[in-house]
């Protein structure tokens, strides 16, 4: 019959119509954004922040400017400079520590790589996407500054990844300190 097609669709819009009184849950998927969100899910990736242990971002960061990630980064959007001098961490453990870290979001494509190669787990991906600026030139070049971000953030955002990654680090610090153990006994046997 000619028209099928297009009664078939009628009814079914009619269904969906009368299904919002019905069950609002199921038909109703607008959600009206600067009142209400949906929750980021947590393989979402934004742009990349650093991550810092302890209270001080600036002593507890984790990156030791290795420049990995600059070398690695496909766009060149992170730019690092490493400090002159061993500065304490969090723990107080003397490491080098970047005296500039600069991302630039506008060049940045959300790659990740960053993420994947850097060895000290010191960047992570944000799911944060509000980033409009009223600043025109300077507001998508970020310092370290802006960029750090506690380790109770990251858990909030990547609980799963966070836990992976605590874990582990536990137990490199673990072997780490057994293999201390070791070479105390092996020196105060000889």
């Amino acid at each position: 019959m000619i028209g099928s097609g297009i009664v078939k669709g009628m009814a079914q819009t009619a269904k969906n119509f009368a299904g919002t009184y019905i069950a609002p849950r199921k038909y109703l998927v607008t959600v009206e954004y600067p009142e209400e969100r949906l929750p980021a899910k947590e393989n979402a990736r934004n742009f990349p922040f650093l991550v810092f242990d302890g209270d001080d971002p600036e002593a507890g960061l984790r990156c030791v400017a290795c420049r990995i990630c600059e070398k690695e980064c496909p766009p060149q959007c992170i730019y690092i400079e490493k400090d002159k001098e061993k500065k304490p961490d969090y723990v107080g453990k003397m490491q080098f520590q970047p005296s500039v870290f600069d991302i630039d979001i506008s060049v940045c494509m959300s790659c990740q790589i960053c993420v994947e190669v850097c060895p000290f787990d010191a960047i992570r991906m944000d799911t944060e996407f509000e980033l409009s600026n009223p600043d025109r030139f300077g507001g998508l070049l970020l310092d370290k500054r802006r960029l750090a971000k506690s380790n109770e953030y990251c858990a909030e955002i990547h609980p799963e990844e966070t836990e992976q990654t605590e874990a582990r680090r536990a137990e490199d610090v673990r072997k780490a300190v057994a293999k201390k153990q070791a070479r105390q006994q092996a020196a105060s046997s000889d």
